[in-house]
């Protein structure tokens, strides 16, 4: 049964809805306004809510504007007078499925609550699901000649049927999630969910709700229960990026979860299991994080069974032009341009540059070439490296970082010193950008 909570300040409205609603067969509950309707769903589960704009107190906007933080919220559909329909795309704007302005058929009506209501069990589980059918069906391949990966691939083969954690360490933009999925695909639980989450994207608040769940009610702001990604995962494999940002508050949580595939959503005293495989991974040094207090020994031990170490680009020369050419046929199909390749001038100057971003800027570099290229094959005028040493000569590290301060100020004066854009085309992330900047004096 689809349940439907009414919000309207007018008693007939809501007394006419409750009786054909549930004549219809929806479980129907009404409020007066959004606080009282904030009340009821502290003690109720809704698929739908029905909500006017307009009304005394707490009104349908402030509602919405609360509902969306959180993300198990139900479906909004907004009922409004002929006078504000242009309030009501407004709330579509903020969130709302879908509105009706007044007064409307209850056929239509019905017709739309079941759309909204199919709309909402794409809730999180099914959209990480989502992403994980196409995570499985699109092409993945570690593209590679040197010694070093090959041996990680050798690793990867062996490791991957068993169901032993795996900790991938490497610098930012070297592939690791490339590696973790690669594991998956090639492990027992390849028809079970592949969930992605990074720990550096969501404050501390967020993260433990985003990996075990909540209750309804167990928080401010928390109004329906939400199943974490532990769950989503169940029978898969969970792949936590940048493991080395994990709160230490939630790394004892992780511990037992690892330990025993046992869980509790916040708020609830009821103990869950599922099994899933755990592969993480982190650019940061762990031991030394393990030394100074700020991750636990335990859990770095119980996650470091196996540990793949991803070698830097500019240690491992000999795949450069490999994946420069894989790139170049990857975007020339994309944007319809056929490139042969890259001319000799061009190769040179990749080979020389030494990628602070590694594979990721290098993709980046190749894109925005392939892009420029009026050509059949990229000139030196098409790549935006700058220009450094032979991979062979003897490079002081200090020279090292005045090449990539002199290139981050370049792609800064580029981007107009758009933040964002410059650690996409470095890739690098935000973060990484930001201790760069600050190690090198950027304003």
């Amino acid at each position: 049964m689809i349940s439907v909570l009414v919000v309207d300040d007018e008693e007939p409205i809501r007394r006419l809805l409750r009786k054909e609603l549930t004549r219809k067969g929806f479980g129907v509950e009404t409020a007066s306004d959004g606080q009282e309707a904030l009340g009821i769903m502290t003690e109720r589960v809704f698929d739908v809510i029905l909500l006017d704009i307009m009304m005394p107190g707490m009104d349908g906007m402030a509602l919405m504007k609360k509902l969306h933080l959180d993300p198990a919220s139900p479906v909004i559909v907004v009922l409004t007078g002929k006078a504000t329909v242009e309030t009501a795309v407004d709330a579509m704007k903020h969130g709302a499925y879908d509105y009706l302005t007044k007064p409307y058929k209850l056929d239509e009506l019905v017709i739309v609550i079941n759309r909204a209501y199919e709309y909402g069990k794409l809730s999180i589980k099914s959209q990480l699901l989502q992403q994980e059918l196409v995570r499985k069906e699109s092409p993945f391949e570690i593209v590679s000649r040197s010694r070093q990966m090959k041996e990680i691939l050798a690793l990867i083969r062996k490791i991957a049927p068993t169901d032993s954690a795996v900790l991938i360490l490497g610098e930012s933009g070297t592939g690791k999630e490339l590696v973790a999925n690669t594991v998956w695909h090639h492990s027992r639980r390849a028809g079970y969910p592949f969930i992605a989450l990074n720990c550096a994207t969501l404050s501390e608040n967020l993260i433990e709700s985003e990996i075990f769940g909540h209750e309804k009610g167990s928080f401010t702001n928390a109004y329906q229960t939400k199943h974490g990604i532990v769950e989503v995962a169940d029978k898969g494999t969970l792949f936590l990026d940048e493991i080395a940002e994990m709160p230490l508050s939630l790394q004892a949580k992780l511990l037992r979860f690892l330990d025993s595939g046992e869980f509790r959503r916040i708020g609830s005293n009821r103990t869950l299991e599922v099994d899933v495989r755990v592969l993480a991974a982190t650019n940061k040094d762990l031991t030394e994080l393990v030394r100074s207090g700020a991750f636990r020994e335990d859990l770095f031990y119980r996650l470091n069974v196996i540990t793949v170490s991803l070698p830097p680009l500019r240690e491992r020369r000999d795949d450069v032009a490999e994946l420069a050419s894989y790139f170049i046929g990857k975007y020339g199909r994309k944007l319809s341009k056929n490139i042969r390749g890259l001319d000799p001038g061009a190769l040179e100057k990749l080979l020389q540059y030494h990628w602070p971003g590694n594979v990721r800027e290098l993709e980046n570099v190749i894109e925005r070439a392939v892009i420029l290229c009026e050509a059949p094959e990229i000139g030196v005028g098409d790549l935006s490296v700058p220009v450094g040493r032979a991979a062979g000569e003897s490079k002081e590290h200090a020279s090292l970082e005045a090449m990539e301060r002199e290139y981050i100020l370049k792609v800064l004066r580029e981007t107009n010193g758009n933040q964002s854009r410059t650690s996409q085309i470095l890739g690098i992330d935000r973060k990484t950008l930001y201790h760069k900047l600050r190690k090198y004096g950027i304003n």
